[in-house]
């Protein structure tokens, strides 16, 4: 058999949510957000079997033709992932069994409907009739000819009905939580101090009589199913349909997409479960995964808070220090670039930048790209407002983010109303990059402003994942992010723009070629006895040329260091390198979702930060950009923080060969968890900066 040259992107991305269930077992973690991991481990799975899996399914039924796309047979791959998934499951239950003893220590009980008293039995029926009755319709599955279609991510009671002396035929039926509508967790009346807990779908579980009686039985059990579909929107090459039509019509087959899986409770009688299997047309081919009585654990990511005495907060965040106390924003960036470090550095730092643009009588124009948004967007309302202030607002709307779909097509409609002129993106690519450009006119001279980002324009997630921004009026970065917004007004005719880009590293025309030189450049310095050293920061590894020429480098004797969160197809250890390939994976509160480059380059640092993965997805298919940093500061302080990561010994993982997600042992070294050290970094230079002076 062939050696690999890379491992397989989907065992890859199984190990890196092994990570993440790393984080829920580690007993030094808070027990909240314990919980709160075991609710991202499980999200994360379902995306992966609703993208990626539902993906090789569909690349195994086309036959040998899709060996071209994957080094193994689709079918092989499945089996892999099936195998993984199964033992996963399996070590999230003993977790959770253990999250469970420490919550009887903290005396919080997740009761289920066999453990009421009296009271709560009231208490319960009482519930049930005011809040949840509403919302139950019964499925007789036995009795519909077209079997329904269950929803995608909705939790499903498989209910068996029997009578106790036989006298009626035993039936199935399918009860539907309605957790989306209500609150997935019930606080009980408790005594003694403790807090007791119960799920709805246990609710209706010591309800089922109440539904079900007066179709004459008297024995009730129901176990919980979960269906995950495939997620794909099939855009059609129909020319005289819109995209905002394809998009819709998408969403509407998304509902019905073919099922990739099913997650039931291991204790479900054998009858129904073939039963099951039957009418949604799945085999034992498919991905039938055994679990515990509890599905849809995402809903746990949002366990009550009030069930804990003491909820330890995340740390607060902070403005950056030269944005403290300052009378203008853009006055500070018209003078110097800022880096600001989500979600150490404050949000509201952009946020007020683009108020102040609104009401700026200077400023002309705003050009902005918005991927995901957050639900109640700060970014859409300086947005709207700046049009009510009379400048020309122009926002570049991706309709394809991935399961953002419909939130941004209401944003469409919202920005259309307001003014605004909205792009939808470009034909069969997806627009990635995180830019904004600000024109004001002072004495009849533009002058333009703006950022490059790493991460989304949304408020709420810039409080959990790790990004960089970068605010600037340098003349060189700015001229480059007209060319791109030039290019994205009219993409057909204005291609070239984008190719003429000389600053910032821009996809898909570019970056691949650039990324390539910057390599060779450190391979041919390597070479010559020189130094010659790379670091990357990012999220996903997978581009084949891309990891072969890293492959050359550290055979030539660059010293190549990685800090991946998430997929990584390098095989990182190899007796051919001349230097050994450093390479780590960090899991935190935070989720690292900066990128990052730095290329040595004969002692004179080329850093830049990205919205671009290095996957052929986002390298050929997507617009994305890279920006170059030029302030020897922020220079020093990105290499900082890198380093810092690098030398994670707590939360910092060995990305090996076989992805065994070892930790970095600290030994006798000094104990560093990068995100705490990262954060006092930062904050002594908020100390020790020099607040700026307020203008006259």
């Amino acid at each position: 058999m062939q050696k690999r040259k890379t491992i397989i992107r989907d065992i890859s991305w199984l190990a890196f949510n092994s990570r993440v269930l790393q984080e829920a077992a580690d007993e030094t973690v808070p027990l909240k957000e314990r919980i709160r991991f075991l609710g991202i481990f499980s999200n994360n799975l379902d995306e992966f079997f609703r993208v990626r899996v539902a993906t090789l399914k569909r690349m195994n039924e086309f036959g040998s033709k899709s060996k071209m796309h994957l080094e193994d047979h689709p079918e092989l791959i499945l089996e892999e992932i099936q195998e993984k998934a199964i033992t996963l499951q399996k070590d999230f239950d003993t977790i959770w069994n253990d999250i469970q003893r420490e919550l009887k220590k903290e005396k919080i009980f997740l009761v289920n409907e066999k453990k009421l008293t009296a009271t709560q039995q009231k208490f319960i029926l009482e519930y049930f009739n005011e809040e949840v009755r509403s919302y139950i319709v019964p499925l007789m599955i036995e009795s519909i000819q077209n079997f329904p279609v269950l929803n995608d991510k909705s939790l499903y009671l498989a209910c068996t009905l029997n009578k106790k002396d036989k006298s009626i035929p035993e039936k199935f039926a399918l009860v539907s939580v309605p957790s989306r509508k209500l609150s997935r967790f019930v606080l009980l009346p408790s005594k003694n101090e403790e807090q007791q807990i119960i799920l709805l779908e246990d609710i209706i579980r010591y309800c089922l009589p109440n539904i079900f009686s007066f179709f004459g039985y008297d024995n009730f059990t129901a176990h919980t199913i979960k269906v995950t579909r495939d997620a794909e929107i099939d855009i059609d090459n129909d020319v005289s349909t819109s995209l905002i039509q394809k998009i819709e019509k998408g969403l509407k087959n998304r509902k019905k997409g073919k099922p990739v899986r099913l997650v039931f409770d291991r204790d479900i009688p054998t009858p129904l479960l073939n039963y099951l299997v039957k009418r949604l047309g799945l085999s034992k081919k498919d991905n039938l995964i055994p679990g515990g009585r509890i599905h849809n654990f995402k809903d746990f990511m949002n366990f009550p808070d009030v069930a804990f005495s003491q909820t330890a907060g995340r740390r607060r965040s902070f403005t950056h220090p030269q944005l403290r106390n300052a009378n203008s924003i853009s006055d500070i960036i018209l003078k110097k670039d800022i880096l600001l470090n989500f979600p150490y550095h404050s949000f509201n730092s952009l946020i007020d930048l683009l108020r102040e643009s609104a009401i700026d009588p200077n400023v002309t124009s705003i050009k902005i790209t918005c991927y995901r948004l957050a639900t109640r967007s700060k970014v859409i309302n300086a947005l709207t407002n700046a049009v009510r202030n009379g400048k020309q607002v122009t926002v570049v709307l991706e309709l394809r983010a991935r399961f953002d779909e419909e939130a941004n097509l209401e944003w469409k409609n919202t920005l259309e109303e307001a003014g605004v002129k909205v792009l939808i993106g470009v034909p069969k690519m997806k627009v990635h990059a995180k830019l904004c450009l600000i024109k004001k006119n002072i004495n009849t001279k533009i002058i333009q402003y703006g950022f490059v980002s790493t991460g989304n324009l949304n408020e709420k997630t810039a409080t959990a994942y790790s990004d960089h921004c970068l605010l600037t009026s340098d003349k060189n970065i700015m001229a480059d992010v007209e060319r791109i917004f030039t290019y994205l007004e009219s993409p057909r005719t204005r291609e070239h723009y984008l190719k003429e880009c000389k600053h910032l590293i821009a996809s898909p025309y570019g970056m691949r070629k650039e990324i390539l030189l910057l390599i060779n450049k450190e391979i041919s310095n390597a070479k010559r006895k020189k130094q010659a050293a790379i670091i990357l920061k990012l999220n996903s590894l997978s581009d084949e040329i891309l990891i072969n020429k890293l492959y050359d480098a550290a055979k030539s004797g660059v010293e190549v260091k990685l800090i991946i969160r998430g997929i990584c197809c390098m095989l990182t250890e190899n007796k051919k390198f001349k230097l050994p390939v450093q390479a780590v994976s960090i899991i935190d509160e935070y989720l690292e979702h900066a990128r990052v480059m730095i290329f040595h380059n004969n002692g004179q640092d080329k850093v830049y930060i990205s919205s671009a993965d290095w996957m052929v997805r986002n390298i050929d298919h997507r617009i994305e950009a890279a920006c170059p940093i030029n302030d020897p500061n922020i220079i020093q302080e990105i290499k900082d923080i890198l380093d810092i990561q690098l030398h994670d010994n707590i939360k910092g993982r060995i990305l090996n060969n076989e992805q065994s997600n070892v930790y970095k042992n600290p030994r006798n070294t000094k104990k560093i968890r990068s995100q705490l050290e990262i954060y006092n970094y930062l904050y002594r230079k908020r100390m020790t900066a020099t607040a700026p002076t307020p203008s006259a």
